[in-house]
């Protein structure tokens, strides 16, 4: 193949260099669009540990991040999180009922979508707890997967095993993703539990933290689990997220 001696000429290189090196240009979307949203920071961990927060859903076999964010239509609302959040693990079985996108809502008896379970959770200030299955997140690795839980109020992810890809999404978007230390304790997590992750205030790689299971009828059942977080990785779990985190050296740099 012949290439031209002093390479192509480029005359539109697709880039535009701002008006000047302060200058502040404002993004302006329509308050009514469905397909753009400006992100707003996730808040950062508030220091204390978590303390009764119900099961979302304890998923049944595999989960992959088509499960939990599932592409096709919902695609074209990739660029307005809370939009796209509706889709919220629509296609993960619930094991209490084996149907897909049927949850019971803890606070109502109803039963209803994942997304309108969590919303209705998040509305009240309360966040809540998804538990997995083995390779939970296996897949692409599609962002979305980890943001729309965490823009649902979604703190703690706790599975037998995460896909590598989706664990680390999850820690860079805030999220808490722990795994079983005993897989069998996945068999002790009931419809109606409330959980506590206990620990976090000595948050620190290679420490375990515990859970405590608040079950209906008033027992109580605790167990260590496990984490693969580093040092860094702690830090943008503190700072809301890696992203906050970032932000905030920036800014200290200054």
């Amino acid at each position: 193949m012949e290439l031209p001696p002093e390479g192509f000429e480029v005359n539109d290189n697709g880039y535009i260099s701002p008006e000047s090196d302060n200058a502040v240009n404002e993004v302006i979307i329509h308050p009514d669009s469905d397909r753009l949203q400006i992100l707003k920071p996730f808040d950062p961990w508030s220091g204390n540990d978590f303390i009764d927060l119900p099961l979302l859903i304890k998923v049944k076999g595999k989960c992959t991040t088509d499960h939990i964010s599932m592409a096709g239509p919902w695609l074209r609302f990739r660029g307005h999180l809370d939009k796209i959040s509706d889709n919220l693990l629509m296609g993960a079985v619930n094991i209490f009922n084996n149907e897909s996108n049927l949850i019971k809502n803890q606070l109502s008896g109803v039963y209803e979508k994942v997304s309108s379970v969590a919303r209705y959770y998040k509305n009240h200030g309360i966040s809540s707890v998804v538990v997995g299955d083995d390779n939970y997140g296996e897949g692409s690795s599609r962002e979305h997967a980890a943001m729309e839980p965490r823009h649902l109020g979604v703190n703690v992810v706790l599975v037998r095993s995460f896909a590598r890809i989706h664990e680390t999404n999850l820690k860079k978007q805030g999220v808490i993703a722990l795994t079983f230390s005993e897989r069998n304790d996945y068999e002790r997590i009931r419809e109606d539990d409330r959980l506590d992750i206990i620990g976090l205030k000595e948050f620190a790689a290679a420490k375990s933290l515990i859970v405590v299971l608040h079950h209906s009828d008033g027992t109580e059942e605790r167990f260590p689990v496990n984490h693969s977080y580093n040092d860094t990785q702690i830090e943008w779990f503190k700072a809301g997220s890696a992203l906050n985190l970032l932000r905030k050296e920036i800014k200290g740099n200054k």
